[in-house]
């Protein structure tokens, strides 16, 4: 098969009061899934609620979502579902409650359906019993558009990054008064996973002309805004920026997929708890450095942003908001020498195995990343 297709959520709705949507939507009952208190404390929760009884439909609520959603999260939360029996399910909340709402559609829709088919890519057609709403309250993951989801095995300390065309949801609510809320921790960390998912899917070998424009785009959008909102949380237009940037960078990635950067960020977040976007902040660089012996468009991306080094200008942007150089220096996430070192080799290997590094755009190994782990952790120079 030699054909491609390009494939974004039916419907987008962005801007302030973007929640007064689900007034409006047909249905008779909807869950709600969420993670931690957030999205409750800041009042969006009940406001969501409010506007779905408003369109006559009951409403059940799934919270507690924990940051990397584990399998045994996904297969109670479907269980809940069989017994409530929504016509829509809609996630509220950062990558992790987004991500976890999609493999929970499974297994309310198939009871008992098997994760490692899901994790080997075999899936069952969804929308026989409910559709999708993604409501991010980052602006990083890129959920609310993207035909993916990360989830956690914790017994085998692996995240598995699930792909399945129906995880591209009905509709995607974008309110930028959600991610104003940000700290500014999440904020460097959800904005440098955008950049990153915007470079991989640039030089993916997947790439074409229908994604290629929106990487740039979404590029060029957090150079210029990443910062603001970092420094200043109520920079609304740069909240916005930022918020557009996350999804058009999701329209690339989930249409030319990703690279070895998030291979290697899923492996170390599995087994060390790492933040997937500090992960990748920091990893990045580095194997732009690697990967551009064999690829040329990070040159023509250079020109296009008018920059010498693009390596060079994350690891300025990663410095000004806040992001450790290398993963050794790395303050919110501690990984000791000896931890990383015992767990390097099945990281390394796993890394290898994962569904991103097939798009990469240099034909890599098992030692060459296990060579590229060691110089994020210990900040050496890439030169093999």
């Amino acid at each position: 098969m030699t054909y491609k297709t390009f494939s974004v959520p039916n419907t987008i709705i962005h801007g302030e009061d973007a929640l007064d949507y689900l007034s409006t939507i047909d249905g008779k009952k909807a869950v709600l899934v969420t993670g931690g208190s957030s999205m409750k404390r800041f009042g969006f929760l009940d406001e969501a609620k409010a506007q779905l009884e408003k369109a006559g439909i009951e409403v059940d609520i799934i919270d507690g979502v924990e940051p990397d959603p584990s399998v045994k999260t996904c297969l109670e939360g479907g269980k809940r579902m069989e017994k409530f029996g929504p016509d829509w399910i809609i996630a509220i909340g950062g990558g992790s409650a987004m991500d976890a709402a999609k493999a929970m559609w499974v297994f309310y829709e198939y009871p008992g359906y098997d994760f490692t088919k899901l994790a080997d890519f075999d899936n069952p057609a969804l929308k026989n019993k409910a559709r999708l709403i993604c409501i991010p309250s980052t602006s990083g993951t890129a959920s609310e558009i993207t035909a993916f989801s990360v989830i956690t095995d914790t017994e085998k300390e692996i995240k598995y990054p699930l792909v399945h065309p129906d995880f591209v949801p009905e509709v995607a609510i974008l309110d930028t008064r959600i991610p104003a809320k940000m700290p500014e921790k999440v904020t460097a960390a959800t904005g440098m996973d955008v950049m990153t998912h915007a470079v991989e899917a640039y030089v993916s070998t997947s790439a074409d002309d229908f994604t290629d424009p929106y990487a740039i785009r979404a590029i060029e959008l957090v150079f210029e805004n990443l910062e603001k909102a970092y420094k200043n949380g109520s920079d609304m237009d740069a909240r916005e920026k930022m918020h557009t940037a996350s999804t058009i960078a999701g329209m690339a990635f989930t249409n030319a997929s990703l690279g070895i950067v998030h291979s290697m960020a899923h492996k170390i977040g599995g087994v060390f708890h790492l933040t997937h976007g500090e992960a990748n902040a920091i990893m990045l660089p580095y194997i732009i450095d690697y990967n551009r012996k064999s690829c040329d468009k990070y040159e023509k991306l250079e020109k296009i942003l008018g920059i010498d080094d693009l390596a060079e200008e994350i690891r300025k942007l990663n410095a000004k908001v806040g992001i450790a150089p290398n993963i050794k220096e790395g303050k919110n996430t501690v990984i000791s020498e000896e931890d990383f070192l015992n767990h390097l080799d099945l990281m390394s290997e796993n890394a290898f195995k994962d569904a991103c590094t097939l798009t990469n755009p240099r034909e890599t190994s098992a030692s060459d990343i296990k060579k590229i782990y060691k110089a994020s952790y210990y900040g050496e120079k890439v030169d093999f």
